[in-house]
């Protein structure tokens, strides 16, 4: 059996080498569902975690739908991923249809070879969970992580069952979203897996005592799949205007 533990913090790494998680999936903005985790990020986790870091490439949140740019970012970033030492990348990229990107993803599974494999959770908001299954298969991507294409596992756990199914040890089923230490056992028993995702997360209170609730300096939301925050070349060209003025 192997627990992997999802993780954008130095302290949730020492948490999972303390723990004894098996392997740790290293990412950046896990309330953004996740993007490239940071090259010294990496290097530092590497010499914490004694297991394997599956890292995470996704350059940034929102959809999976990825331009010429992003993409070709994504290959140059497995390149310093292997060299920092990961063991492997999660990744997922779809069409603009809903379809698992078979062009593209056959570059990435070329460009990392030798690393281990595993495509994300972009794979349950695709438009057919058994055609997408049968392309990664097809791409040989070993593991996929997924809910069964509900918001979280255990109301995914029909699906997850008749995917398990389909699959036939053919790829290894990863489930993650909302998985609990309390229902692991259950989520075995029913769909046969060997493996399980987590985040293991609780909150930690802030040591600052000068506070400033009333001043934030993030996103007071976070956007939604379907769209992403990107620099405004209208506004920059205005900005520099004001600055001329």
């Amino acid at each position: 059996m192997t627990l992997e533990i999802c993780v954008d913090t130095l302290a949730s790494v020492d948490a999972c080498a303390r723990a004894g998680a098996d392997r740790i999936e290293l990412c950046a903005a896990l309330v953004e569902g996740g993007t490239t985790p940071s090259i010294g990020f990496l290097h530092a986790a590497r010499r914490r975690f004694p297991g394997k870091i599956m890292a995470m490439l996704r350059p940034r949140a929102g959809d999976f739908v990825y331009s010429a740019a992003e993409f070709d970012l994504m290959l140059d970033e497995i390149d310093f991923l292997r060299r920092e030492g990961a063991d492997g990348i999660v990744f997922g990229m779809l069409t603009p249809d809903g379809t698992i990107d078979s062009a593209r993803s056959q570059l990435i599974v070329a460009r990392a070879a030798g690393l281990d494999l595993t495509f994300h959770r972009a794979f349950d908001v695709s438009r057919d969970l058994s055609e997408s299954l049968e392309a990664l298969i097809a791409l040989g991507v070993p593991r996929v992580l997924t809910s069964g294409g509900h918001p979280n596992v255990m109301s995914g756990m029909a699906a997850l069952t008749h995917l398990a199914s389909q699959a036939a040890g053919r790829i290894a089923l990863l489930p993650g979203g909302g998985v609990k230490p309390e229902n692991i056992a259950e989520i075995i028993r029913r769909t046969g897996v060997t493996e399980v995702h987590l985040s293991a997360r609780v909150s930690v209170p802030s040591t600052m005592r000068h506070r400033r609730p009333d001043l934030p300096l993030g996103a007071a939301t976070v956007p939604g799949e379907y769209e992403h925050k990107t620099a405004s070349t209208a506004i920059i060209r205005a900005a520099r205007q004001a600055m001329l003025a």
